[in-house]
């Protein structure tokens, strides 16, 4: 049965590369919040419905989806400047396709945009699974200290920048590590680590109506240990998958998969429209772009990564030279050159 302690077995495997105190303090911070929750163990037979104080703690999410009528992120009355120290990183990208870079962290939501950093004011939870989408995001996870939300968060979507979070279902049942979502589709792919009300803990699932249902498909030839997962931005059939052994593909919505790499582990995987990109660890940190079209590689550069590699990797739907990746050190790094050079912007979770 997959679960959180053996998803970050995964993590530490892959860090032969990483201190061990690093992992400990990542493991200690972020499991904290899981121990408080009070996920079933067992099948719930009954989904209750959110009751309306839990709907108003969710609040009404703006019927506004284009970006350009959302206040940019340095006028957003939800965000504030910020100075501080960026730890635990559990997903990042261009939520909103505003230009403005989303990161997840187990204290709210960081954005660098037009070279400054803001955080949000509220609604400072521990978001796990995170995905940045076209409209805004979505998210599992954990309630923080300034939310009333139920722990833990199930499926949860943001097109207003986090200032409210409206519940897709699963609410107070399953804390979702492994999401992908398509950028543009909003397909879902899910693997819950326990059984909930609608799944089974381990087998996975996809969803094309914004978690409302959900279809179980084999997922043949994946692995086991896996770390995170990527979904095609329109292409609904293409999902992508990190792991202990390497990179799964698959090109038939997660009925099979490929294992398309040799001799490495698998440290990231994002989609653009025209190629998958995977990072990797085989003794040194890589980063390569693979065609959707004829299948051919190119390694990429990379920045210097001592005992580290790439984490969590997105680029710019506006701009496809700039590109951003964290690492498992809590370093972030941005290009601009299509990733000739880099530029970085964070160094063990210190602002540069």
């Amino acid at each position: 049965m997959y679960s959180f302690d053996r998803e970050w077995e995964v993590v530490k495997s892959v860090l032969a590369i990483i201190s061990i105190i690093v992992i400990a303090g990542f493991l200690a911070a972020c499991g904290d919040s899981e121990q408080k929750s009070n996920l079933a163990k067992e099948p719930i037979n009954n989904q209750e419905e959110t009751s309306q104080e839990e709907s108003n703690q969710l609040g009404e999410e703006s019927e506004t989806s284009d970006p350009s009528k959302v206040n940019p992120i340095e006028q957003h009355p939800n965000f504030e400047p910020f100075d501080g120290k960026i730890d635990h990183i559990h997903g990042l990208g261009y939520a909103g396709n505003q230009n403005a870079i989303f990161f997840a962290t187990h204290d709210g939501i960081k954005v660098y945009s037009n070279g400054s950093w803001h955080k949000t004011k509220t609604e400072n939870n521990d978001y796990m699974g995170f995905n940045a989408v076209e409209q805004g995001f979505f998210t599992s996870g954990h309630p923080g200290k300034d939310s009333g939300l139920p722990n833990p968060f199930g499926v949860l979507k943001s097109f207003d920048n986090g200032e409210t979070l409206e519940s897709l279902g699963l609410l107070g049942e399953t804390d979702f590590h492994l999401l992908g979502v398509g950028y543009k589709s909003n397909v879902i792919y899910a693997l819950p680590p326990n059984n909930n009300s609608k799944m089974k803990a381990g087998e996975l699932y996809v969803s094309e109506n914004l978690a409302e249902t959900w279809e179980r498909v084999e997922a043949e030839n994946l692995g086991g240990n896996l770390f995170l997962f990527a979904a095609h931005p329109t292409n609904s059939s293409l999902v992508a998958i990190a792991g202990e052994q390497g990179i799964y593909f698959s090109k038939d919505k997660g009925q099979s998969f490929e294992l398309i790499t040799e001799g490495m582990q698998g440290t990231t995987v994002f989609f653009d429209q025209e190629n998958l990109w995977y990072g990797g660890f085989d003794g040194n940190p890589k980063l390569i772009k693979k065609s959707l079209k004829d299948g051919s590689e190119i390694e990429m550069q990379l920045p210097e990564l001592k005992n580290d590699a790439v984490m969590y990797l997105a680029q710019n739907p506006q701009n496809p030279l700039e590109a951003v990746f964290s690492s498992f050190n809590g370093d972030i790094f941005i290009s601009t050159d299509g990733a000739s050079s880099w530029k970085q912007l964070v160094k063990s979770g210190a602002l540069q």
